[in-house]
Formats: structure tokens, C-alpha cells, sequence
């Protein structure tokens, strides 16, 4: 009898989700291109205020990407050269260059083994008099533990700037991600659980002096045209992208329940096997922009599934600490051990809406191979 065709997998599909929106995105593209209006105008203004209903935030303020949100958060808080701002050294570098980026020290610190978010105990014991913010991450899709957290910056006077640039809709005993703290940030980078067709991303925030400030920063520091009272950039989303995360916020509650189908599908599939899986603690929603495992055999395991059509990514390789970019921050190898070890032994796994039931078939029974 012949054998089964194997089935290709790709990490990540885009063009399967295009065709689901395209009869909807094309015309609202061509007709932004028609009008000929595309900065700030009407797209923006009206995205800004459906993805502030969705997770239940007073103001949102659309910039160019996640750095760029990060960063302008911090500059809106007055965040700059001689402070610190304690976040994760196993998140993406963006994080860490914002805080570099207003002339900062990022102050990095050890994850959760279980959950791969920084929390409170942690995070104590980094604060110094110089500590300006705290800026947990929502990695992978899951919320960090926030109550002790803002707790904690309560208890000496900090702000909080959320990096839920992996987290959109995730939530907290009912309480979406980006909206616990003085700020939250998004990314629509277009691998994201909302992506853009290119750069985008998104600055939330209930406080209204806050939000007047943000929407200097993000053009140019005007409080009208050509009248600047901050030092500001140019931060801005364009009508296209937005137009397009209009159409897609629509959706997102719904792709996001897929994923967490996909999840419980390879949780259940996985389980016996000697791989340490994502962990959902009670009250948490993990909305799965990524679904990584964790195994020594890491590498092996990775080009196993490569051979067999099965497409993966390493969220994230190097820890921002032994990252030569940030050398100066003279922290040695061995003084953050979990991220280290998350380093060595994270596999990222097929993840996004479209997965289907036959592929997710697939890439369990190749994993089984690899360990059989």
C-alpha cells in the first residue's frame, strides 16, 4: 500500500486569512486611493475608537508600530535619560529598545518558569531609586499576573506600560490585556493576532491628559499645525493599514477562539509526551498568538519537523542581556537562568486561525515520531 502524502504546514499563513477578507479589503483600499486621503483622516479616527470599545478603553491612539507605541508611551510619562524601567530578558528586543530608545537603562528581569511572564516577586527586587516604570509583557498570548503587579507600583509610585503587543483581546477575570495599566501597547505587525498589511500598532491609555499628549507625540509634538510643544515624531498609522485592521478587528474574537482550539487540540495531543506545554494559571484568558513547547532536545526536534514539511520559529533564541547590542548593560551569562533556558529549549509551533484539523493531525504525529 502506498503511504500517505505527507502534509505541508506552514508556521504562519497569511494569504489563506487574505482570501477570507480580500472581497471586503479590496474595495475599501481602492476607495481610500480614490478619495486620496491618507493620513490621520477618517479610517484612523474610526479605528481608534472601535479598538478602544473593544477592549474597553477611554482613548487609543494610532501609531506607526509596536516600538513606536512603546517608546512614545515613555516619553508621554517623561521617561528618559539617568531612569530605569524594569521589564522581561526574554521578550522581543522591541521592549527593550524603547526604553533605550528615550535613554534609558532597561532593567532586566527573570520570568515565571511556568508561564514565561515577569511577576511581582521579581520585579521587587530590581527596584532601585532610579526605577521610573514597570513594563510587563503579555508573552506569547497570555497576560501577565497583573493585580500584584500594580499593587507593587502603587506601593512606590509607578507607572505601569503594558507591552501587550502579543496579547490582543487575551484577558484577566474579564479585563483585557493593554488596559490594567497607565498605558497599554500594541503591535499589527502582520504576523500578529491582528496584523496590518505592513506596520501598525496602538497606544491605549483611560487617562485624557495622557491621550492629548500621545497624539502629539505621535505628529510631530503639535498641539495644532505647526505649533509644537513637544519633541515628538512621526508615529502615525496611514488611512490603507487602518482601513484594513478595521475589517479585521471584526473578526478577531472569533480567530482568536480558533486558536484557542488549535491549542487545546495539541494539549490534548501532546500531553504524554516529555515536552513542557503552556500553562493557562485560573482567571487567565490565553489567546495563543503563539503555541510554544519546551524541550532540551529543542534543535533536534526543530529539523525533525523541518524535514517533514513542518514549519516552526524560536521566540527567542538570545535573551536580550547576551543580545551584543546590549552588552553595555554588563549582565553575565548565567545571571538570568530561565531565559536562558527558554532560549535553549523553546520550539514555537504551527499556530494561526486557519489551522486545520488534518494539519494539526500532521504536525502531533511528526512530533510523536520525533520521540518515539
Amino acid at each position: 500500500m502506498a503511504n500517505k502524502e505527507a502534509i505541508v504546514v506552514p508556521f504562519l499563513d497569511l494569504k489563506t486569512q487574505y482570501r477570507t477578507i480580500a472581497p471586503e479589503v479590496e474595495p475599501a483600499v481602492t476607495r481610500i486611493l480614490a478619495e486620496g486621503a491618507y493620513i490621520l483622516g477618517k479610517e484612523v479616527e474610526a479605528f481608534e475608537k472601535e479598538f478602544a470599545a473593544f477592549l474597553g478603553a477611554g482613548h487609543a491612539i494610532a501609531v506607526s508600530s509596536g516600538l513606536d507605541a512603546l517608546r512614545i508611551a515613555l516619553q508621554a510619562l517623561g521617561i528618559g535619560p539617568g531612569d530605569e524601567v524594569i521589564t522581561a530578558a526574554n521578550t522581543f528586543i522591541a521592549t527593550a529598545l524603547s526604553i533605550t530608545g528615550v535613554g534609558a537603562r532597561p532593567v532586566l528581569v527573570d520570568p515565571d518558569d511556568a508561564t514565561a511572564n515577569i511577576e511581582s516577586s521579581t520585579i521587587s527586587r530590581a527596584i532601585t531609586p532610579r526605577t521610573k516604570a514597570i513594563m510587563p509583557v503579555h508573552l506569547y498570548g497570555l497576560p501577565a499576573d497583573m493585580e500584584p503587579i500594580l499593587a507593587l507600583a502603587k506601593q512606590h509610585g509607578l507607572p505601569v506600560i503594558e507591552d501587550a503587543c502579543q496579547a490582543h483581546g487575551a484577558n484577566m477575570n474579564g479585563r483585557r490585556a493593554g488596559t490594567f495599566g497607565e498605558i497599554g501597547c500594541f503591535s499589527f505587525y502582520p504576523g500578529k493576532n491582528l496584523g496590518a498589511a505592513g506596520d501598525g500598532g496602538m497606544v491605549v491609555t483611560n487617562r485624557p491628559d495622557l491621550a492629548e499628549k500621545l497624539r502629539r507625540l505621535r505628529n510631530y509634538g503639535q498641539e495644532r499645525k505647526y505649533y509644537h510643544v513637544d519633541l515628538g515624531g512621526n508615529h502615525r498609522l496611514d488611512e490603507i493599514q487602518a482601513a484594513i485592521l478595521r475589517i479585521k478587528l471584526r473578526r478577531l474574537d472569533g480567530w482568536n477562539q480558533a486558536r484557542q482550539g488549535h491549542a487545546r487540540a495539541y494539549t490534548q495531543e501532546l500531553s504524554s509526551m516529555p515536552l513542557v506545554l503552556p500553562r493557562i494559571p485560573e482567571g487567565r484568558t490565553h489567546i495563543f498568538h503563539l503555541y510554544p513547547v519546551r524541550t532540551p532536545r529543542r534543535d533536534a526536534l526543530q529539523a525533525h519537523l523541518t524535514s517533514r514539511g513542518i514549519g516552526t520559529l524560536i521566540h527567542y533564541p538570545i535573551p536580550i542581556h547576551l543580545q551584543p547590542a546590549y552588552k553595555h548593560l554588563q549582565i553575565a551569562e548565567g545571571a538570568l537562568p530561565v531565559a536562558e533556558r527558554m532560549g535553549r529549549e523553546l520550539l514555537s509551533l504551527p499556530m494561526f486561525p486557519e489551522l486545520t484539523a488534518a494539519q494539526i493531525e500532521e504536525v502531533v504525529a511528526v512530533v510523536r515520531s520525533f520521540f518515539a
